[in-house]
């Protein structure tokens, strides 16, 4: 299988590589990575300055492609540029931080598999709990068994899988769940601090919450220890609403 690999957290990142090393035991696997981290960039594309990529060596003599745009345009540019053909598979991960719930809308690395999914191509956003590089190599073993279910069973045009890891060793983990995306809204705040001229500025933050109000939903899966997995679709058209807006006789 051609597996295009990336993610938001830069090339140099250890989720990236512990992949990467897994994966390129049986399969091809070409990495296109941001430079730098573009963490929460959304799906965000580069439009207003040159794109620029070089190849360079990072892992154990292994190499990449280190690209001066976001997650979205690394796919853009490796189905369009880079690779002679459309790769079978992209992983986007693994993710330092999980990316469950109101999330995903501001995460690079889930913005990776759906630009990938909008290409038609199977894609995969891999996360975990916590900041804390450990477990990759436990997690990059269930990703590429994943990769072969979805590649013998693909998913409908647009869907793709959300993929995050409760932050423990696997023989701890209380299993897999297939749920839900939540949209509880976290326990956001703006720190206000006051620079050396008197100016205010504001740092955004978050408590984390382990409490929700619904057992379905990614959020709850990876607080109660277990892997969860999400298709997410690329059409985020509410089609209940299209009948009811009919009903309103909107003219001009």
């Amino acid at each position: 299988m051609n597996i295009l690999l990336t993610n938001d957290d830069g090339i140099y990142a250890k989720g990236l590589w512990a992949l990467y090393h897994t994966l390129s035991r049986r399969h091809k696997v070409i990495v296109i990575a941001p430079d730098r981290e573009r963490s929460a960039v959304g799906h965000g594309i580069t439009i207003h300055q040159p794109l620029r990529f070089e190849k360079i060596s990072v892992s154990e003599g292994h190499s990449g492609y280190a690209l001066n745009g976001t997650p979205a345009d690394c796919i853009k540019l490796g189905i369009l540029e880079i690779f002679d053909k459309k790769p079978d598979m992209v992983i986007s991960g693994i993710n330092p931080g999980a990316n469950v719930g109101i999330n995903i809308n501001y995460s690079g690395t889930v913005a990776a598999a759906r630009e990938a999914a909008l290409y038609g191509v199977a894609a995969i956003a891999a996360s975990k709990e916590g900041l804390y590089h450990r477990h990759y190599e436990e997690m990059a073993d269930f990703i590429e068994k994943l990769t072969e279910k979805l590649i013998n069973a693909p998913l409908s045009p647009g869907t793709f899988l959300n993929v995050n890891f409760p932050d423990i060793p696997f023989r701890k983990s209380r299993g897999v769940l297939i749920n839900r995306h939540g949209t509880d809204i976290l326990n956001e705040y703006f720190e206000v601090r006051t620079d050396t001229r008197e100016k205010q500025y504001y740092w955004h933050g978050c408590h984390t919450k382990n409490n929700f109000e619904h057992d379905d939903i990614d959020n709850t899966a990876i607080s109660e220890k277990y892997i969860s997995i999400t298709p997410i679709k690329c059409d985020v058209t509410d089609y209940n609403a299209i009948s009811e807006l009919k009903k309103w006789e909107i003219t001009v």
